[in-house]
């Protein structure tokens, strides 16, 4: 489901993935929030337009101001436990790694995923990043499926 929403100009091109943080101290009386907070917090999402003759609108939080945008609910790579890893499987992550040097961090803590939550698994991936984990995790990567914004 594609939604428009408004992005700072810097992270506006197609491709892009973020995660929705919600509202900024600094979006207090502006005029664009409507337009600009519709998404939701914490899901992950991609970029999947730019519209064009779209302006550069001022914005508190953007230093280059926002811009219009079609983005859409993207799929979260993520390692679980190997026993669990299985299309359409739900899971939940391992848990918290402080290894942040390891070549897998980021996806056994990945961002638009949290700990306490179950998600389903969309695809198998194989095998991670890592050659052996530092807490002698058996893991396998997966995508999560995306959540509906």
């Amino acid at each position: 489901m594609t939604t428009v929403t408004l992005i700072g100009t810097r992270l506006a091109d197609t491709g892009r993935e973020f995660v929705y943080e919600g509202e900024s101290p600094d979006c207090d009386g502006c005029p664009y929030r409507g337009q600009c907070l519709n998404l939701s917090e914490g899901t992950r999402y991609r970029v999947t337009g730019i519209r064009e003759n779209a302006q550069t609108l001022d914005c508190a939080v953007h230093d280059a101001g926002v811009r219009a945008v079609e983005v859409e609910p993207a799929p979260v790579p993520a390692n679980v436990p190997s026993k669990q890893a299985y299309t359409g499987g739900r899971v939940s992550l391992a848990g918290p790694c402080p290894h942040t040097e390891c070549p897998s961090h980021g996806y056994c803590v990945p961002d638009g995923a949290d700990f306490d939550e179950e998600r389903v698994i969309d695809q198998v991936l194989g095998e991670p990043p890592h050659d052996e984990c530092a807490l002698d995790r058996e893991l396998t990567l997966v995508e999560f499926r995306a959540e509906d914004g």
